[in-house]
């Protein structure tokens, strides 16, 4: 298959059982770099073995993190997909029939529509993960990662336009290890609020929880896909609730920081 001038990049840390799908759908790369944060399982010599160039990098945060893989890429247009992320085949089909036209243009970056696959099967109803609107295409000098912990986002200036075929996500392989990623997540994100000295308001919290809940069960349909749905919506809410209390507590016990940091560490989590 011919391949074009662009760059897959995927952040990796103890991806193995993921990584070669995710290379693997892309088939029309020129390159597949991946940027590793010390990895201890098989991740590197599985993506070596897919055609990967593997560059090595301490953890900065989710955003700083991606900013560091662009300027590592050799080509000046990128794919940024998550391990657990894989291009469907009609949108590898989609993306080798746009992309020469694309490139050949002004567009800074280009929208992706990301498919959920959550408990093993799709969601069929819950907005944000049946056609959830991604930048994650981009040419790297129109385009940049901020650079927050997490919840990073592709900030760039113009239209972009959007692929019509989704790429795939698979979310969470368990609870137990959605769980994890939110004890991970709420800590970077927390330890954001903290730098921008962001105000502990814990009279919001029960609001927060009540319409976090409500956004996702009704207003985007949660309810619609079962009880998937409810847990999907439950979990967001909880997120959004713990975050709060998280926070409380690092501005009130400022040695609860590095405490829970050592905690997180002993699992893997302080990345």
């Amino acid at each position: 298959m011919a391949t074009l001038p662009l760059t897959l990049v995927v952040i990796t840390h103890n991806e193995a059982d993921n990584i070669a799908r995710c290379l693997d759908s892309v088939p029309f790369a020129a390159e597949k770099l991946i940027v590793d944060s010390g990895s201890d399982d098989d991740t590197v010599a599985v993506a070596q073995a897919h055609g990967a160039r593997v560059v090595r990098q301490d953890w900065l945060g989710f955003g700083p993190q991606r900013n560091f893989a662009t300027t590592q890429c050799a080509h000046e247009w990128i794919l940024a997909l998550d391990a657990d992320e894989f291009l469907s085949p009609e949108l590898a089909t989609e993306m080798e029939r746009r992309l020469p036209a694309l490139m050949a243009g002004e567009a800074p970056a280009a929208w992706l529509r990301r498919r959920t696959v959550y408990m093993g099967r799709p969601m069929r109803w819950y907005r944000p993960a049946v056609g959830e609107k991604m930048a994650r295409l981009y040419h790297r000098d129109r385009a940049r990662w901020t650079d927050a912990r997490v919840h990073e986002s592709l900030r760039f200036e113009g239209s972009a336009p959007t692929f019509d075929a989704p790429f795939d996500h698979i979310n969470n392989p368990t609870l137990v290890h959605k769980q994890l990623k939110v004890l991970r997540y709420a800590e970077l994100k927390c330890r954001d609020w903290l730098d921008k000295g962001k105000p502990a308001r814990m009279w919001q919290a029960p609001f927060v929880y009540l319409l976090a809940f409500v956004k996702d069960y009704l207003v985007r349909l949660a309810f619609l896909d079962g009880w998937r749905g409810f847990m999907i919506a439950q979990t967001a809410a909880s997120y959004a609730l713990y975050k709060r209390m998280r926070y409380y507590e690092m501005v009130h016990n400022r040695a609860s920081v590095a405490r829970a940091g050592t905690a997180l560490a002993r699992h893997g989590l302080d990345r």
